[in-house]
């Protein structure tokens, strides 16, 4: 989808300006078409090396592997957070690091509740408060039927007293275009759609919304936030052409035979030279005789792989893209040849440990306005009248927390006397304190 056009056709419909502007639309489409694979530059000459969907991948897988949370101010509701929320939470909160923005939507009707992860370039801001809170949105949905493409736009507004929500639909032949506007009632799914409804008693929209937790470099006054990688577009560029020049390498350098063409049969059906069955890929013809000035009838090719100095640069250039996507040394690069100190390599574990915690708060806040939006529909919609909000987390500090410091911090205080050596020992040899004071040797200090 060209995010440029549809958010330029949606805010002409509307009235409004989008907070999405060209530019803000231009680099989601541009961080999208990174995460598939398909940036500009991916051609035949230049591969793609799947950098940008792993810095995603793993830094999704950091910040959620250890989360246990709960809700605790309804059954309904903490049903479907660990049946609907909690499963897809990493799938999702890559996608979000990958586009810059993810929206975590609960829906309810007379039948329950669900609930939507809308990624970006799939909603469109139309207006936010000086806190950066958005106060005007439009979600887009869209639907394919040959060649007939049919847009809802369902647009909430905050107001006064609570927000209030607008349907319409569109018939195109593009999903870039919103084309006329049609009756509800002409899809299917969307026939019981009202045109619009108001709501009272909430202070903001009704969803939650997670912002990967850097400075938007693109547009300093959107409330929108910008890829995790978005800083190392131009390096994993570069990365995709070391990345081509190893495959070539590899492709240009295999082992062939070249064999004369008089030296073979000719297939007069096919027009071709017939090479021996099974070895077709081995052999190359050429067309030259045996003579004096000329080469041998057949003749082997197998130069030498400059595998190494290839795979030092690519190397090399991951090891910048990690620095500009705040992962440590040795994520994406291969550990054995980081050539850094000591010191550096625990700077960028350090600075990993950071940004995990960052998106871990940003998440977390998503997360609750998911939980405060679930609890207004459950009361409305009288599913759970009862509903209260109240959300636990734990994220686990095995990731954040970095374990040398933390095991040189104890050291310290067992020297010290703040910490007693059976503490000590049953935290890192995984024993109760019974079974540590039992093995504590008579010296009664414990050292690793």
């Amino acid at each position: 989808m060209n995010y440029s056009e549809i958010m330029q056709a949606i805010t002409k419909v509307i009235g409004a300006d989008a907070v999405y502007d060209k530019r803000m639309a231009a680099a989601t489409e541009l961080w999208s078409e990174m995460y598939r694979g398909r940036a500009p530059w991916n051609t035949k000459d230049v591969l793609s090396a799947g950098i940008a969907s792993a810095v995603a991948a793993e830094t999704a897988r950091l910040t959620t592997v250890e989360l246990v949370s709960s809700f605790k101010g309804s059954a309904l509701i903490e049903d479907l957070y660990q049946s609907r929320v909690l499963p897809m939470l990493r799938r999702n909160t890559e996608y979000g690091l990958a586009g810059g923005t993810l929206i975590l939507k609960p829906i309810a009707s007379g039948n329950g509740m669900s609930t939507q992860f809308i990624r970006a370039g799939r909603f469109c801001p139309i207006g936010y408060d000086g806190s950066g809170n958005i106060t005007r949105c439009a979600f887009i949905d869209q639907i394919r039927r040959s060649r007939t493409v049919y847009t809802l736009l369902e647009i909430h507004t905050l107001t006064q007293s609570g927000f209030k929500v607008e349907n319409r639909a569109f018939r195109s032949a593009s999903e870039e275009l919103l084309g006329g506007e049609i009756a509800l009632t002409e899809v299917e799914q969307w026939a019981d759609l009202a045109p619009s409804a108001e709501f009272s008693g909430i202070d903001h929209l009704p969803f939650g919304i997670f912002r990967v937790p850097l400075a938007n470099s693109i547009d300093e006054d959107s409330p929108l936030g910008v890829a995790t990688y978005s800083r190392a577009a131009e390096l994993i560029y570069e990365a995709d052409r070391r990345y081509s020049d190893l495959c070539w390498e590899y492709e240009a350098k295999q082992a062939a035979i070249h064999v004369a063409n008089s030296m073979l049969d000719y297939d007069r059906d096919t027009g071709k030279y017939k090479l021996p069955e099974g070895r077709e890929r081995l052999y190359r013809t050429v067309n030259y005789e045996k003579g004096l000035n000329d080469k041998p009838l057949i003749d082997v090719y197998s130069p030498e792989i400059r595998s190494s100095q290839y795979l030092e640069g690519f190397n090399a250039q991951l090891r910048l893209i990690e620095f500009a996507c705040n992962l440590a040394y040795g994520t994406l690069s291969d550990p054995n040849t980081v050539d850094k100190t000591a010191e550096e390599i625990k700077a960028s574990k350090q600075r990993s440990y950071a940004y995990v915690r960052d998106c871990q708060e940003a998440l977390e806040h998503a997360l609750r306005g998911w939980g405060e939006a679930a609890v207004f529909w459950a009361r409305l919609y009288g599913l759970d009248s009862s509903a209260a909000f109240d959300m636990e987390f734990e994220w686990g500090d095995s990731i954040i927390a970095d374990p040398e410091q933390e095991r040189e911090e104890d050291r310290k205080d067992l020297a010290n006397g703040t910490l007693r050596p059976e503490e000590y020992r049953a935290k890192y040899r995984g024993e109760t304190i019974e079974e540590a004071l039992a093995n504590l040797p008579d010296t009664a200090a414990v050292m690793p």
